[in-house]
């Protein structure tokens, strides 16, 4: 069986993986001169998405458990949650 941790990352890369492809796909396909190349550039999209998504995933899923933020670090936050 997978730990906790393991689930959070795979459920965390799915979420990134489609907030990556669809802001990809929204640039390529509204810049007019990719718009022209959409044919080969939303693959690469696709692939890009697929490649980056776990890695990212490495960094955020462990800020998703409570048990990694202490009580003061919980109420000061931090450069992403402000």
């Amino acid at each position: 069986m997978l730990t906790t941790d393991t689930w959070l990352k795979i459920v965390c890369s799915m979420m990134i993986n489609a907030v990556i492809f669809g802001a990809g796909a929204i640039v390529v396909l509204s810049v007019p001169a990719l718009a022209v190349h959409a044919k080969v550039l939303l693959p690469l999209v696709i692939i890009a998405a697929f490649a980056a998504a776990p890695l990212f995933a490495l960094v955020i899923a462990p800020r998703m458990r409570l048990r990694n933020w202490g009580r003061r670090e919980w109420k000061r936050g931090d450069m992403i949650s402000g």
